[in-house]
């Protein structure tokens, strides 16, 4: 799916620019889904790429989260982005400051004739790391101190946020090659399902409620096999 996305952004390309990235192509490989997810759906990222390419702007009828979900969008398309696997484009329009929308959220799409002038200054990559650690912020609802093996550090480094594999590697090492560290969570439920991967190799010292959680939950794991 990630091979047929890039076929249709380079469909987008003007032709001279398209021998050039079959160049970059045979010496760089780019694998961005995670081992266990699949590329994103994006049907509009073609008319995307051709519209950030072109400087022109567009007409979308867009999904979004919150109420109401369904939204229509006059956007100018700065730039796109591939993240893990997921295509988003930095757009501006109708008075609004730039922000990023999820190209596979897009329901339809109308390219316009006219042409658009990106704001002065304005720097998609500085935009696009302004946004995300204005998501990482959000993100973490608290934090838990952990006791964690050696084993559980190669492991943990398998699955976690990279916020998660920072804060074990801040750690203080104990004997036996385990580290005591204190690390970022969402919230009790997603830091449950997520330390419990880890089985024997990690201890929760604190939040009181999640080592309560952990332990209610093996508890009843044994009960099930015993």
């Amino acid at each position: 799916m990630l091979a047929a996305a890039e076929l249709k952004l380079q469909a987008a390309l003007p032709v001279e620019l398209r021998e050039q990235g079959r160049r970059i192509r045979e010496r760089f490989l780019l694998d961005a889904p995670g081992w266990y997810r699949e590329a994103d759906e994006a049907p509009y990222l073609p008319a995307v790429a051709a519209a950030v390419w072109q400087r022109q702007a567009l007409q979308v009828r867009y999904r979004r989260w919150q109420a109401p979900q369904v939204v229509q969008r006059r956007l100018e398309p700065y730039g796109i982005v591939l993240k893990a696997g997921r295509w988003y484009t930095v757009a501006a329009g109708e008075g609004r400051e730039p922000r990023t929308y999820r190209i596979g959220q897009i329901l339809s799409l109308e390219q316009f004739e006219e042409r658009f002038t990106p704001a002065a200054g304005f720097d998609p990559a500085r935009h696009w790391q302004e946004h995300t650690a204005r998501l990482q912020e959000r993100l973490w609802q608290g934090e838990a101190e952990i006791r964690i093996s050696p084993a559980g550090v190669t492991r943990l480094e398998d699955f976690a946020a990279q916020a998660v594999i920072d804060g074990v590697r801040r750690g203080t090492p104990e004997s036996g090659g385990w580290r005591r560290a204190v690390i970022p969570i969402e919230d009790l439920d997603h830091a449950v399902s997520e330390l419990l991967r880890l089985g024997p190799e990690v201890e929760i010292l604190t939040p009181c409620a999640l080592r309560d959680r952990i332990a209610a939950t093996i508890r009843a794991t044994a009960t099930l096999y015993g």
